[in-house]
């Protein structure tokens, strides 16, 4: 069975950055592409970034690049979300996905990301 547990999140300054985390297990971590997804109050899934098995190819969407940055360890079957210069519009529910083409499949409870002053 498929688990997630994403971590990390918080209530941060504009300005500030946080660092995300995704544990995952029961599934073969390092022979998928992940993704990070984000849901923000009263809006649909949003994509945000994806990373290749190895690592190697990262991409984002075009309003996060030179913001957030992708990672992925797959000895310790985790992936990664630096973001950094956060801003009030980052505020969402941030999720971790299998793959890198939607329809996105949400398996953990996802954490929590606050901009506010």
């Amino acid at each position: 069975e498929v688990h997630v547990v994403e971590s990390g999140g918080g209530l941060v300054q504009p300005g500030g950055s946080l660092r995300l985390s995704c544990a995952a297990s029961g599934f073969p971590f390092r022979s998928y592409a992940m993704s990070w997804v984000r849901q923000a109050p009263g809006k649909g899934l949003e994509w945000v970034s994806s990373i290749s098995l190895t690592g190697i190819r990262k991409t984002y969407a075009d309003s996060l690049k030179g913001r957030f940055t992708v990672s992925r360890d797959n000895a310790k079957n985790t992936l990664y979300l630096q973001m950094n210069n956060l801003k009030p519009e980052d505020t969402a529910v941030y999720y971790c996905v299998q793959g890198d083409t939607s329809p996105w499949s949400k398996r953990g409870q996802g954490t929590q990301v606050t901009v506010s002053s």
